[in-house]
């Protein structure tokens, strides 16, 4: 008996160590910037407090790690290793405005951009955030802009531009990557850029936040059901240069995501690269397998190179 209640007593402990809540902390060396220093705009309400957790489907023989319930946005600034090339790269991950899939299409994204040269800021913005609704579990304006998650993501292009001398950027180099939600962020912030959808908080939000150049991998919400393009975002000749990636047999969201947008693009005169690809499936971030489409990150430095964005 005394055997038994100490193995419950474990298993108890066990139990409440998994269900007590954490918050995603930085890679060790860098620093969580706070985005908002004062209340955050529009805060929508969140059924918990913000948690970490461990995907069991493996995606290239690893795990996933997925972060919900943000209400304090954050920034982490990678500094680039080796030569600097003055560009900076925003990194909005994707999760379905529900999570954030962190490690996969955050973490990892900034090792590589670093690598080549590029400041990297990885955004944790607000989730669950529209189109998403977390109180039905479902999406009922499914291309409505994501407005909180907006918020977030011009707030940051206006801090990299304000903090250009001291993190040693060219503030005519700061463009944003994105994926599957992500993209749909990237695509908002390409046209819905002028106008600020928050009162100013300080002198940061006098800066643009025009991408200089923007890339989207397989992106989602930019497409109706019959393939027409999402009329809610506004595809000017103002749009950011932009670079899509998306696989034919995505079935999450579907390759007319891409080809809706890069009409829309073709039809603004708006520069931009498609790749578009047999296989891949949704959600492959920059692991590498035997797919061609796990390339795409070389090619989206050689098209930095062909827009001037990685030259000294």
């Amino acid at each position: 008996m005394k055997r038994l209640g100490i193995v419950l007593a474990l298993l108890a402990a066990s139990g409440i160590a998994q269900a007590k809540p954490m918050t995603w902390q930085a890679p060790e060396g860098l620093t969580q910037i706070t985005l908002w220093p004062g209340a955050v705009p529009d805060a929508p309400p969140v059924p918990g407090p913000e948690d970490v957790s461990v995907s069991t489907e493996l995606i290239a023989g690893k795990t996933v790690t997925n972060i919900t319930n943000v209400t304090n946005p954050t920034i982490t600034v990678y500094p680039p290793k080796g030569k600097n090339t003055g560009a900076a790269l925003v990194v909005v991950p994707g999760g379905g405005f529900q999570v954030l899939a962190i490690d996969l299409e955050g973490t990892e994204v900034c090792d590589w951009a670093t690598s080549i040269g590029m400041t990297c800021v990885l955004l944790k913005y607000r989730v669950p955030s529209a189109p998403y609704v977390w109180q039905c579990d479902c999406r009922p304006h499914n291309l409505k802009v994501s407005q909180p998650s907006l918020q977030d993501l011009q707030r940051t292009m206006g801090l990299v531009r304000d903090h250009a001398d001291q993190w040693h950027v060219d503030p005519h180099k700061v463009g944003v990557l994105g994926f599957s939600a992500g993209g749909f962020l990237v695509a908002e912030i390409s046209s819905l850029f002028e106008h600020r959808l928050y009162p100013q908080v300080d002198k940061a939000d006098n800066e643009s936040a025009r991408p200089d150049f923007a890339i989207a991998i397989y992106p989602g919400h930019l497409a109706n059901r019959d393939n027409t393009f999402n009329t809610n975002i506004p595809v000017s000749s103002l749009t950011s240069p932009t670079f899509l990636v998306q696989a034919e047999d995505d079935y999450e969201d579907g390759i007319h995501q891409s080809l809706a947008y890069y009409a829309a693009l073709s039809k603004a005169h708006v520069p931009a690269e498609m790749h578009l690809y047999a296989n891949g499936g949704h959600a492959f971030g920059l692991r590498r397998n035997e797919l061609p489409i796990t390339d795409w990150p070389a090619q989206v430095a050689l098209w930095l190179h062909t827009i001037g964005i990685m030259r000294n």
